[in-house]
This record gives structure tokens, C-alpha cells and sequence, in this order.
């Protein structure tokens, strides 16, 4: 019997070929500040392993769409303990996988991961890039737990690109205060639907509006969905996004915009909850295949 390549998908040659593929899978397993809930650092190898067991065909293309654009999986980023110095470390080597012109997908690791790798973008491919963030938390407090580089900061810390134009949070279900007010006082460039606008519709023509002809940095945070869809997470939250909403909100946006990079952060794999890596992967693919091959 074969083994099942140890890649993203499981992918033989030629289809995981670096220089075929139009798909770079960069596993990222950073665990810095994590409050509650840990586990993240194991996060990327469960999403491959998962990933693994997914299958190829898709009914939405009735066809296999990674066959059609490949997708090569790169060693794991070496990460120092320090924050900054991880967010550095992840900027330089999602700079160096976006200059080759392919579709980078970062799997974290916690979401302070998404700083370098907004970072990373920047740096290889310039400005302006909209972000657009699905999670359960606005992640825009200046500081937590005495660092600027806490998963609690990382929407703070994108907006501060100037290459930034704009960030669309969707699903949110937990804010501060600060948050609160922050968000209010900067409509121009940050746009928020909690997950009630999700439930009832309301977010849609609103959040086309926004990101209609934009380049777009989606990342994911999967404490956004549900946890009836993915309970292993450092820091869950009720009524979070279905499986459906979440697909309707990857098909609206690439329907509408290019996707120029996707990462997916805190997954927390639990022993027996297999449930939560398969999921996390097979969103990945379908994030995927709809940026590269845009919607059905």
C-alpha cells in the first residue's frame, strides 16, 4: 500500500511540484501569547494531517480543482519565542513565498501569526489590500496582557499599515470597550458585522459594497465559525458562523474580489475531536479553490 504524502491535500507529483504549483501551504505553529485555551503550535500539522483525508472532488466544479492548480506545501517557519521577533521571522519568509507570484496560505499557530504575515504581503506585493478578518473576536485592543503583539491586537496591528485600506471583520461575537470605541471612531477603514448580521443577511450588499475590485488578505480565525463546526479553539464563543454562512462569505468575496493570500489561525487540536481538523481543512480547500479558480 502506498503512503499518503505528507503534504497539504496529500497531493503525489506532479500536482505538489514547487514549480508547477500555483499554491504555496506555509505551516506557521507559533504559541506566544495565548490566554486562554492552549494548543495552537500543534495547529498546523493537524490541518495537514486532516487535510489528508479530504476528498479531491468537488461538487461545486464537478471535478478535483487542487488537480487543476496544485499546491505545494513548504517546511514549517522556525519560530523564536519572542513575539516580535516571530512576527519578524513570519514576515520574512511569507514575503519571500509571495514574491514568486503564487497564492500563499499560512497555517497557523496563533493569530498573532497574521501580523507578519499581513507584513509579508505588504513587503512582496505592495499596496493597497483590503483585510478581511472572519472571527469571533475584533482583535483591536492596543495592547493585552502587556504586549502590542498579542492575538488580541493583531486587527490593531494591520491597521497600521499604510498599506491597509481597510479591514471587514465578520462574525464577531466578543468586543471590550475599547474595541467598541475604536471601531466607531474609524469607519472609513474598518468595517464590522457581528454574527448576527451573518444570521439575518444583512452584511451582504454592505460588505460587497467594500470589497468589490479590491485585492483582499483574507485570514481566518476559526473561533469565527460555530462551535458546533469547530469546537477546538483556545477561545471559543456561542452563535458563532455556520458552515453555510461561512461558505456564502468565501463565495461573496471572490466572486467580487482577488484574493492575494489567506491564512487560517488557532485551531487547538484536541485528541478525539478529529471533527474540528477535518473541517478547518476542507474550508481551507474550498477557500482555496475559489481564489484560484474563483466561484462556481
Amino acid at each position: 500500500m502506498t503512503a499518503t504524502p505528507d503534504n497539504f491535500l496529500g497531493l503525489d507529483e506532479p500536482f505538489s511540484d514547487y514549480n508547477t504549483a500555483r499554491v504555496l501551504v506555509l505551516p506557521i505553529p507559533l504559541e506566544a501569547t495565548v490566554s486562554y485555551g492552549g494548543g495552537t503550535a500543534a495547529g498546523p500539522q493537524a490541518i495537514l494531517a486532516a487535510s489528508q483525508q479530504v476528498e479531491l472532488y468537488d461538487r461545486d466544479y464537478d471535478a478535483e480543482p487542487a488537480l487543476a492548480y496544485g499546491v505545494h506545501t513548504l517546511p514549517a517557519v522556525a519560530l523564536p519565542a519572542d513575539p516580535a521577533a516571530a512576527v519578524d521571522a513570519i514576515q520574512a519568509a511569507v514575503a519571500r513565498a509571495a514574491r514568486s507570484g503564487k497564492l500563499v496560505v499560512g497555517l497557523g499557530g496563533e493569530h498573532t501569526v497574521s501580523v507578519g504575515f499581513g507584513r509579508g504581503l505588504v513587503e512582496a506585493l505592495g499596496g493597497p489590500i483590503t483585510v478581511v478578518q472572519i472571527d469571533a473576536h475584533s482583535d483591536l485592543r492596543d495592547r493585552y496582557a502587556g504586549t502590542p503583539y498579542s492575538h488580541a491586537c493583531v486587527a490593531r496591528r494591520l491597521l497600521e499599515l499604510p498599506a491597509v485600506e481597510q479591514l471587514l471583520q465578520l462574525g464577531i461575537r466578543s468586543v471590550c470597550p475599547e474595541e467598541v470605541a475604536y471601531s466607531r471612531a474609524h469607519p472609513e477603514r474598518l468595517g464590522l458585522w457581528y454574527a448576527e448580521a451573518v444570521h439575518d443577511g444583512s452584511w451582504h450588499a454592505a460588505f460587497l459594497e467594500r470589497v468589490r475590485g479590491r485585492r483582499v488578505y483574507l485570514t481566518i480565525d476559526v473561533d469565527g465559525l460555530d462551535p458546533a463546526v469547530v469546537p477546538a479553539t483556545g477561545t471559543p464563543e456561542p452563535d458563532g458562523l455556520t458552515w453555510a454562512e461561512s461558505l456564502s462569505i468565501l463565495h461573496a468575496l471572490n466572486a467580487h474580489a482577488t484574493v492575494v493570500g489567506i491564512d487560517c489561525v488557532e485551531l487547538s487540536p484536541v485528541a478525539g475531536l478529529h471533527m474540528a481538523d477535518f473541517a478547518v481543512a476542507k474550508l481551507l480547500y474550498k477557500a482555496i479553490s475559489y481564489a484560484i479558480l474563483s466561484p462556481f
